[in-house]
Parts: structure tokens; C-alpha cells; sequence
């Protein structure tokens, strides 16, 4: 297992800073994701991690040994791509067996290898077929064993499962996640997928513009957002955000009650919201709704639990409640959280 370093880590494409100055360390045999938007700097920093790209300024360490500088074939990394880059040519078996040749392995290792690959991954069967005739997910799991044969001491993930199905998604992330744990080699995966990045990572962090937002694990970045970016990136429906003059009020939708079902010795905020539209989701209602009389007029959303009791209707106007617990507060200058 290994530990991966990044150490003030830059990266310009003339004056554009990418990569602006990032820090992160990963534990021995975690899921670490990277999470962002397209352009945040996210695929171009594990480009440089495994050796696509050298870094501008900084270090990159693999326990402990820098690798700044050595190819990618030499840092002993294995990365499976979006695309899945198969050779559409060869059979699966030839696919799964082209790093060992490529590396020189010695041949008597080749089927112990193989068959250690492709049993963790149940694809005995496709052996011998071709690329063009596999599914999405066979392709995936074809492109998780060529990377397991080469002993990797880090896996780096690319989007992996983008190109699937939304439905093979999401069995995919499950197998991946179990495959993960299984073999213990530590793993950075890239997404810009935030439902991927809460469900898989131990840990993970945020990027936009180049630098890190936070790090931490899903829990924590939902329950305890370090700022206003990561407040309204992270959740599906995000964290409402109300401008309280110098300070912005951020209360998640599940937090959000109606007024008349507020316990009696609980204190917090009262929000008074005009009905703009109410979706039904089978188990919940997302409410969207804006303050009365507020001059901003953002859209507010609530979840409201499919219970069988009365559901707001568009064009009302009702009092929500948050308790004071759940209400996280930030500078509006800075976006930082506040204690």
C-alpha cells in the first residue's frame, strides 16, 4: 500500500495556473477522490501524478520517494481511463496481458496474474472476445484487471464510469468501491460527479480554480462546509444560502420544517416562503419557494417527507423552520465559515 504526497504542487499553461499551490497527502489504502467541476485543475493534477504532465513548481511523492521527473512507466501507477483505452484488436486476454509484456514480466508469471485478475473481477467468460463486443461495464471491468496485473502501488481513476448508463452506473460504483477494498491499493479517483465522490471516497477534496476548498470526508464536507463554494457544491439539492447582511445563512433542505411541526422548546430561524413549485420524488416533495417580502427572492428549497399529510401548494405562503443546530453561518466577504 502507499501514500501519496503533494507538495505546493503548480502547474501553468503560460499564464494560467491550473494547479495553484496544492497540498494533499492520502493514508495507506484509502479511496481518495478529487471532485470538481470541469476546469478546477482536478484531472490535470492526476495527470501529473502519474507522470502525463511534470509539475510547473513543487514535489509529488510516492511513499516517500519523489517521482517528479521519472516516466510514468517507471512509478509503478496503473490509471484507468474514461475511454477505457482497450485495443480493439486484441481479445481481452491480450488486453489484460499487454502491461506485463510491455514491462517486461517474466512469462512464467503471465497466467497467475491473469487468472488472479479476472477472477476478482467475474470475467472469466470474456476472454477471448473482442472490445467491440463487450458491454460498458464489461469494458470497465476489462480495464480494472489490465490495471490490477501490473501489481499497481497506486490506482488513479479518471471518470471511469461517466460513459455508463446511468442504471450500470450505478452497480459499477458499487463493484468498484468492493474491488477497492478487497485489494487495499490506495486510489485517487477523479469525478466531477459529486453522488460518486460522497458514495466512494473515504476521503476526498474539493477543487475549484486550481486549489483545494477542503479535504475531508463525505460526511464532514456535508455536515460542516469550509465555505460558501463548497456549501453549494456539495448536496443534491445544494445548501440554501440566505444573505443575512454581512453573513449568509446556509440551511440544507432536509433541515427545513414546517412551522406548525417545530418543537416547542427548540430555537432557530423562521423562514416565510411564497410556493413556486413542488416536485413530487416518490419518497419526498422538493418544495422551491422564495422569502416574503425579501428583496433578493432566491429560490429556497425544502424537502418535505411523502407522510400522507398535507403537501404545500403552489402559491402558498408558509413558515418553515431550521433549529439553531443546523444553521452554519459564513462571511460574506470572504465566503469562509464562521464559528
Amino acid at each position: 500500500m502507499a501514500v501519496l504526497r503533494v507538495e505546493n504542487v503548480k502547474k501553468y499553461f503560460g499564464k494560467l495556473a491550473a494547479v495553484d499551490g496544492v497540498n494533499i497527502e492520502t493514508r495507506e489504502g484509502e479511496l481518495f477522490a478529487l471532485l470538481g467541476s470541469s476546469g478546477s485543475g482536478k484531472t490535470t493534477l492526476m495527470r501529473m501524478i502519474a507522470g502525463l504532465e511534470q509539475p510547473s513548481e513543487g514535489d509529488i511523492l510516492i511513499n516517500g520517494r519523489s517521482v517528479v521527473g521519472v516516466s510514468p512507466q517507471h512509478r509503478n501507477v496503473a490509471m484507468v481511463f474514461q475511454s477505457y483505452a482497450l485495443y480493439p484488436h486484441m481479445s481481452v486476454r491480450d488486453n489484460i496481458l499487454f502491461p506485463l509484456k510491455s514491462r517486461n514480466v517474466p512469462k512464467e508469471q503471465w497466467e497467475q496474474k491473469v487468472q488472479w485478475a479476472i477472477s476478482i473481477l467475474g470475467i472469466e467468460a470474456l476472454l477471448d472476445r473482442r472490445p467491440t463486443k463487450l458491454s460498458g461495464g464489461e469494458k470497465q471491468r476489462v480495464a480494472l484487471a489490465r490495471a490490477l496485473v501490473r501489481d499497481p502501488e497506486l490506482f488513479l481513476f479518471d471518470e471511469p464510469l461517466s460513459a455508463l448508463d446511468a442504471q450500470v452506473r450505478n452497480i459499477a460504483r458499487a463493484e468498484l468501491r468492493d474491488l477497492q477494498k478487497r485489494t487495499g491499493i490506495t486510489t485517487v479517483y477523479v469525478t466531477h460527479d459529486q453522488v460518486e465522490a460522497l458514495g466512494l471516497a473515504d476521503r476526498l477534496a474539493v477543487m475549484s480554480k486550481g486549489r483545494i476548498s477542503q479535504v475531508g470526508t463525505p460526511q464532514e464536507m456535508y455536515e460542516s462546509p469550509a465555505n460558501l463554494f463548497v456549501a453549494s457544491f456539495i448536496g443534491n439539492p445544494p445548501m440554501n444560502l440566505i444573505t443575512r447582511g454581512e453573513r449568509v445563512m446556509g440551511i440544507r433542505p432536509e433541515h427545513l420544517m414546517l412551522q406548525r411541526n417545530k418543537p416547542a422548546d427548540v430555537t432557530g430561524v423562521t423562514l416565510s416562503l411564497r410556493i413556486l413549485l413542488v416536485e413530487f420524488m416518490g419518497s419526498e416533495y422538493l418544495v422551491y419557494g422564495c422569502e416574503e417580502g425579501s428583496e433578493h427572492q432566491r429560490q429556497i428549497v425544502v424537502r418535505v417527507e411523502h407522510s400522507g399529510g398535507t403537501v404545500p401548494g403552489q402559491g402558498d405562503v408558509m413558515e418553515f423552520f431550521a433549529s439553531k443546530q443546523d444553521v452554519k453561518y459564513f462571511d460574506k466577504s470572504s465566503g469562509n465559515r464562521l464559528p
